[in-house]
């Protein structure tokens, strides 16, 4: 999966806020999947998308700014973590301190996430507050100040992290294969850097970062909530337009290296002296945008992504007792993606876990899905659809993403039909398609090697 960094400043104070924020919206009454979305295109180039909600005092939005990994040197890998995690860390008028306690006097929050393609930077807030945070967050976003200090001191906390998240085999293994798969392609590196990486970034790097990526004409930006059109619009020109100095002009070109291409197999094995080793298979995956993304999503839900219903789990659980569990997955990002398979066992059950899990993927490769998988995967695949949309904050940010990978305005209503409409040689031919062989595949293994003894056919 996707590395994400979230920083959240400002504790919710007010204890309504939080259970707002928890309740489930009334979406699905007439239509289960509707969204009544507006989208305005705003003369600086940033996207607005608009969903208006009164059942609750609450408003959230999502500013995606189209700045990740993919955007920064190689030997400056964890810069446009930095940068998003320096947002709230001052401004030219507010410092770090006046930030964090007008935040928090509203009991509401102001969060910056990076993920593999983008950054995007959060608000939740009570309505009555909502013009003060609004500008509050357009000041950080428009307007950071970088100080030498709070820079010297972020990046000792962001390498404190990583160092405390090395100690993890989980973290250790996922951090390996996706280096392997990817190679030097951004999505091959954990988003917040390295400890010698970070060392090098300047303050200067930050500015000019900021000034390259935090562009309009590469932004989303999202609303859901208590807020009529006209009021969202006043307060974006107010705060987020050309008048408030948040210029058009171009996003800088990505430069970013070719995808590495695997014909052979290969194990990377990573002592650690543990109880039981953490093990992940796999291997290139598919973008978000892949016309195929359905069937594979059905497929994969069969094979070791539907939890107890998976071959996976039924084989390596249930019948074998090899693990507690095992799932696979599909990452899709903006221009590649991952297949994982995960699990973790005694060390001594390595091969044989091995040897299931391809055993499984060249079955489904191979096999026919029977009718009671297919209408169990879609069962849940579209059962399960809602959730996503049930809180302000999870359509906030719906909405965004389906912006920012093209899925069109409509994907809410389309969803169901598109799912349904995938047939047994749908699944079958993503399966051959994009499912390992056993050749080609990506395995990494963090554990006790001499206990681990891995079979050689493996490597």
């Amino acid at each position: 999966m996707t590395t994400e960094v979230k920083l959240t400043i400002g504790r919710i104070k007010i204890i309504a806020l939080a259970a707002l924020l928890a309740v489930t919206v009334s979406l699905f009454s007439v239509n289960a999947f509707a969204i009544d979305m507006r989208r305005v295109v705003m003369p600086n180039g940033l996207v607005v998308l608009y969903a208006q909600r009164h059942n609750l005092p609450v408003v959230r939005m999502s500013l995606l700014i189209n700045a990740s990994k993919l955007d920064e040197p190689t030997r400056l890998a964890g810069l446009a973590n930095l940068t998003a995690q320096m947002l709230t860390e001052g401004t030219k008028k507010r410092t770090s301190k006046e930030i964090h306690e007008e935040i928090e006097f509203t009991g509401a929050s102001i969060e910056a996430t990076l993920t593999s393609d983008y950054t995007a930077v959060g608000l939740s807030v009570l309505r009555k507050d909502l013009h003060a945070m609004f500008e509050i967050l357009a000041d950080c976003v428009l307007n950071p100040a970088f100080t030498e200090a709070e820079l010297r001191q972020k990046k000792e906390l962001v390498k404190g992290g990583i160092m405390h998240k090395e100690e993890s085999p989980a973290y250790t293994a996922n951090k390996a294969f996706l280096s392997e798969v990817f190679g030097k392609f951004p999505y091959g590196r954990v988003s917040e850097g390295a400890p010698e990486t970070i060392d090098m970034i300047k303050r200067d790097d930050l500015v000019n970062f900021h000034s390259d990526f935090y562009v309009p004409s590469g932004s989303i930006l999202s609303v859901a909530g208590d807020i009529s059109y006209e009021e969202l619009m006043a307060l974006i020109d107010k705060y987020l337009s050309e008048r408030a100095g948040w210029s058009n002009k171009p996003v800088k070109k990505r430069a970013v290296a070719e995808l590495p291409k695997h014909v052979a197999k290969k194990a990377v094995l990573i002592n650690r002296d543990t109880q039981q080793a953490n093990i992940i298979l796999g291997g290139a995956g598919i973008k978000r945008d892949n016309p195929d993304f359905y069937s594979v999503a059905v497929m994969n839900y069969i094979l070791g992504g539907g939890g107890f219903a998976s071959r996976m789990v039924k084989s390596i659980r249930d019948n074998l007792g090899l693990a507690y569990d095992i799932h696979s997955h599909f990452a899709s990002f903006k221009y590649a993606g991952d297949f994982q398979v995960v699990i973790q066992t005694k060390n001594e059950f390595t091969n044989v876990a091995v040897e299931e899990i391809l055993k499984q993927i060249k079955n489904m490769k191979e096999g026919v899905v029977t009718d009671e998988e297919l209408s169990g995967a879609k069962a849940y695949l579209t059962g399960s659809f809602p959730r996503k949309l049930d809180t302000m904050d999870k359509i906030s940010m719906f909405m965004a993403q389906v912006e920012f990978y093209g899925l069109g305005t409509d994907f809410d209503k389309k969803y169901p039909g598109i799912i349904n409409a995938i047939t047994k040689e749908d699944v079958r031919r993503a399966a051959q398609k994009y499912l390992l062989s056993n050749t080609n595949y990506r395995l990494v293994i963090v554990g006790n090697q001499e206990k681990i003894g891995l079979n050689s056919d493996y490597k």
